[in-house]
């Protein structure tokens, strides 16, 4: 329930702010006016009178799929991740000629003339108008919004994810239709209006083909600059609290294959009993196998098995993979299976020569499973990288640990599981890898600078997909990021839109990494002093700026050159 009020409310928050604007004259005309009852010729084949609530469904049915499935969908087909926004401006365009060329909504119909009195383009339901809006309507992405994309993007589709989906679409609706009534009250309120039905269509695809030109030139990003966010404040009263973060915070589907996970206490120092261990299930390839073959945790029972859920690019993750491979080289010949899972954050992190070349560069020997969709880690309801499940020799769960850290606690259960499996086995003596865990709270937290997971923003305005204009703060907060210069946020990135853009970091950390793609070289100052700049060539990966021994507060500026994309600090 706490989920269908926050996806509601949020909804109706998002339904009347800026970013709907480019919506409302088509939403108006030809939801509204086109339900309209006309006066004069009688030949004229009215729309139904349902069409406003048919034009809205039909929004809310596609917004809620491609939102939802749209990303995993076209993975799997091998299709670029904008085909659906294309296909449907092509549909806007083709309806909006339909109305302003009558022969061409008859070839339109024709296709459907078996029907009887079926009309399509814009005098039947609406249903398909609807589609096609929803497909290319792009809402301010809240953190009700942000949490959805992020749901479907990762695979994490359970059912709350599906509850405050729709209770969102649902929400964005209601002002949406609200508008459309209106619109249709005042057409036959007006009797001026009455009596110009082709005159109304006319209007319709001008409107619906000028949506579609402004999409292809991003003119709603350039209307969103120009009109302040009125909504904000909405949006922060509604979330900024520790229920809806708890309630956002979604996670895998509880199932009879892995819901006694939650009888293991996150880093334990003991060993407990929480269930089978879920399946590895839906990878994409494995690396270190023979032949590539995978690995059916079925097969390895009689061996203690750890699995790691890691990505290659994750700062946390890179100081914890030397204990990993520390205890795969000590206990392998003792009867330990290591299998690391590894898990995306960001696209380019699927790519198996980018993951390969990061095993190696971990002296990784053990095998790695390529969970692209993150089915095993949806399987585990996994939500932290690193994450360690430590299995015994009879298949059971037996210790959780989360994040960095617990190292001694985990090796110990290591060798007491071992020692249970085999009383005979010859252990070595412990692993000693140094923890290099930072304190918590003495450091700056992961910083994202897509607007998938922007974390961090310390700038003025509100950060949010699309080209806009930045200035650094005069007041910058501390563990906060800020951009100069015109930047073209994407989902997972940013990069400059002109010819260079600054981004402004203040920092508390030993070490600094930055994540970095694309060609150029990088401009970097510290505390206000130059410092070797940064040749960036090829994949994404991580370029250090700082590299201390002691924790320290700083500034840090660096200058992107066009084609250079930042996708992220990590710090340590």
């Amino acid at each position: 329930m706490e989920l269908i009020v926050i996806g509601l409310l949020g909804g109706l928050i998002t339904g009347i702010s800026p970013c709907i604007l480019p919506v409302l004259p088509v939403i108006f005309l030809t939801g509204g006016a086109q339900s309209a009852r006309f006066e004069g010729d009688a030949t004229t084949i009215p729309a139904r009178r349902s069409r406003p609530y048919l034009v809205i469904a039909g929004l809310v049915t596609s917004f809620t799929l491609v939102t939802l499935a749209g990303s995993l969908l076209l993975g799997a087909l091998n299709l670029p991740q904008d085909v659906i926004r294309w296909v449907g401006i092509a549909v806007l365009v083709a309806i909006a000629v339909g109305l302003l060329v009558p022969r061409f909504e008859q070839l339109l119909e024709k296709p459907f003339q078996w029907l009887p009195r079926r009309e399509v383009a814009n005098r039947g339901s609406g249903f398909a108008v609807g589609l096609a809006l929803g497909a290319v309507f792009v809402p301010c992405a809240g953190p009700v919004l942000a949490a959805i994309i992020v749901a479907g993007a990762t695979g994490r589709i359970g059912l709350d994810t599906v509850l405050l989906t729709a209770s969102f679409a649902i929400g964005v609706a209601v002002p949406l239709l609200a508008f459309a009534l209106a619109g249709r009250g005042l057409i036959e309120r007006i009797k001026a209006f009455r009596t110009r039905e082709r005159g109304l269509r006319i209007a319709a695809g001008v409107a619906m083909l000028a949506l579609a030109v402004g999409l292809v030139f991003n003119v709603p990003q350039l209307l969103q600059r120009l009109v302040p966010d009125y909504t904000a404040a909405l949006q922060r009263d509604l979330t900024d609290n520790e229920q809806a973060a708890q309630a956002l915070n979604l996670g895998g589907i509880v199932t009879d294959e892995n819901r006694e996970l939650d009888n293991c206490t996150n880093g334990a120092d003991e060993l407990e009993s929480c269930g089978t261990a879920p399946s590895i299930r839906g990878i994409e390839s494995w690396l270190n196998t023979p032949d590539g073959a995978g690995i059916d945790l079925a097969d390895l029972r009689g061996q203690v098995v750890l699995i790691d859920f890691w990505a290659y690019s994750c700062i946390n993750c890179q100081r914890s993979i030397p204990h990993v491979v520390a205890w795969d080289a000590a206990y392998r010949d003792a009867g330990l299976q290591v299998i690391g899972i590894h898990s995306p954050e960001y696209a380019f992190e699927k790519d198996a020569a980018n993951v390969a070349a990061g095993a190696d560069d971990f002296g990784i020997e053990y095998p790695v499973a390529l969970d692209n969709s993150l089915s095993t880690w949806t399987n585990y309801r996994n939500r932290y990288w690193p994450a360690h499940y430590l299995i015994d020799a009879e298949g059971t769960v037996r210790h959780i640990a989360f994040g960095e850290g617990n190292y001694a606690a985990t090796e110990a259960m290591i060798r007491e599981l071992l020692q249970d499996a085999d009383a005979d086995a010859a252990l070595p003596d412990p692993t000693d890898v140094a923890d290099l865990t930072p304190e918590a709270g003495a450091r700056t937290p992961e910083t994202f600078l897509g607007s998938g997971k922007d974390v961090n923003y310390g700038g003025e305005g509100r950060y949010r997909a699309g080209v806009h204009t930045f200035a650094y703060p005069q007041e910058q907060p501390a563990d906060s990021f800020a951009l100069q210069g015109e930047w073209d946020v994407q989902t997972q990135f940013a990069t400059p839109a002109g010819d260079e853009g600054g981004i402004r970091l203040r920092y508390r950390a030993s070490d600094v990494q930055v994540v970095l793609a694309g060609e150029g070289r990088v401009q970097v100052s510290i505390d206000g002093e130059a410092a070797p700049g940064l040749d960036v060539g090829g994949t994404p990966r991580s370029y250090a700026l700082v590299d201390g021994d002691e924790g320290r507060a700083g500034v840090i500026e660096i200058t992107l050159p066009a084609g250079v994309q930042a996708y992220s600090f990590t710090f340590g």
